[in-house]
């Protein structure tokens, strides 16, 4: 997904090549982790040497024997396999569905294809991102929908309320939360890998489309799309055979096993937003750059949630917007204060790190829409030192999604 759940102690830090890298995870102890969800894999991530950190409630791997930058740059090059398995997945039933969905998010839901997916957000009435998810028309009579682990109670909530609204109005239409195990599997050999143990050719699927298979004969869902910027897929599998599958993949050598840390430097390369950093519900779909998400019949009917405050902003711009920027120096950190290069304060970073690929800093924040120009020249504030930095186009990093 393009952008997931920062939920998660904010205070928390993690050393990442002797740099203090500020992040929402914090080290899980003996006795905080008894207490913490953890999904299907929690075992095999410990028995794989996977360093194990609170996440949204979750005990989650943010590393494994390898450092973090070893484990981007194979991501990069090779392939890993994440555990995203604490994402809330979703089926919507009935044939009131569409339009069920379509009152809570801003997606045009009904002009998918069969088994395609969208990027969509639930939005409040004031306009706020509520969370980002992504939505796919299955061609089974359902809508597959995987949205964010740190806003799974907030989403099943609010989704539910949604449900008992259309039910008294006699709309056909039910919700089935899922307990399957989802990995992600990202990299340029994702297709030659996965390829060896499926009998449909991987060509045919295209970004962003979804089938229903069996994977080295695991009973799976895989949908191709990620949250790296390279070619991927997203396999939902039962839980009792996901360890199964994992170490089906792992038996290829050009396979290997990722955690948070790799998993958000290869989004930020890659331009992707982080739910709870990089927008949430003080920011609007125009504010973030996510126009695109909206449907071009959902801007006219203005039917979704918000419409009334986000459509007017299509046309007459916003006062901040979001950017992506780029430094040498020391490395730009959420909060960290954006300055005009008289010194003024005209924004906010909302997530930064060193590049592992272009080796220099590279970050993401909200400007006065007056300094939001591709090449404008900006500064940053780091430990009370102004910094010179540039507004840079995103991704960072070209992508590499396969169109087909």
């Amino acid at each position: 997904m393009w952008a997931r759940s920062a939920r998660g102690s904010r205070a928390a830090r993690l050393v990442l090549r002797g740099s203090l890298q500020r992040q929402p995870w914090r080290e899980a102890s003996s006795a905080a982790e008894v207490a913490l969800k953890k999904t299907p894999l929690f075992e095999f991530h410990r028995a794989s040497g996977g360093k194990m950190v609170e996440f949204a409630g979750w005990s989650m791997p943010v590393q494994y024997t390898d450092s973090h930058i070893n484990s981007h740059m194979h991501t990069r090059q090779h392939c890993s396999i994440f555990d995203v398995s604490h994402m809330l997945q979703t089926k919507v039933h009935g044939k009131d569905r569409v339009k069920f969905m379509e009152s809570l998010v801003v997606a045009d839901v009904e002009e998918l294809k069969d088994n395609q997916g969208t990027l969509s957000l639930f939005t409040n009435d004031k306009g706020g991102i509520m969370d980002d998810l992504i939505v796919t028309k299955t061609d089974q009579s359902y809508l597959y929908v995987v949205s964010n682990a740190g806003c799974s109670d907030k989403d099943s909530a609010h989704m539910k309320a949604k449900l008992a609204e259309f039910k008294a109005a006699g709309f056909d239409v039910d919700l089935e939360f899922l307990e399957d195990a989802l990995i992600a599997v990202q990299g340029p050999s994702m297709k030659r890998v996965l390829q060896e143990g499926l009998k449909e050719d991987l060509q045919k699927l295209p970004f962003m489309f979804s089938a229903l298979t069996a994977a080295f004969g695991v009973p799976c869902r895989i949908t191709r799309c990620g949250y790296t910027g390279e070619d991927g897929v997203e396999i939902s599998v039962p839980s009792s055979r996901v360890v199964e599958l994992t170490e089906k993949l792992l038996s290829n050598p050009e396979v290997k096993l990722a955690g948070l840390g790799a998993r958000d430097s290869l989004r930020l390369e890659a331009g992707l937003c982080l739910y709870g950093n990089d927008i949430d519900e003080t920011t609007t779909p125009v504010e973030a750059t996510l126009v695109w998400t909206i449907g071009k019949r959902r801007r006219q009917t203005k039917d979704f949630p918000g419409a009334d405050i986000i459509v007017p902003q299509i046309k007459n711009k916003t006062a901040k917007k979001r950017v992506g920027l780029v430094s040498s120096g020391p490395p730009v950190r959420p909060h960290t204060p954006i300055l005009s290069t008289d010194g003024k304060v005209i924004g906010e970073v909302t997530s930064g790190c060193p590049s592992p690929c272009l080796k220099k800093n590279v970050a993401m924040g909200y400007v006065d829409s007056a300094f939001s120009k591709n090449g404008t020249q900006i500064q940053v504030e780091v430990r009370k030192k102004a910094i010179p930095a540039t507004i840079s186009k995103m991704p960072f990093v070209p992508t590499n999604y396969y169109s087909g």
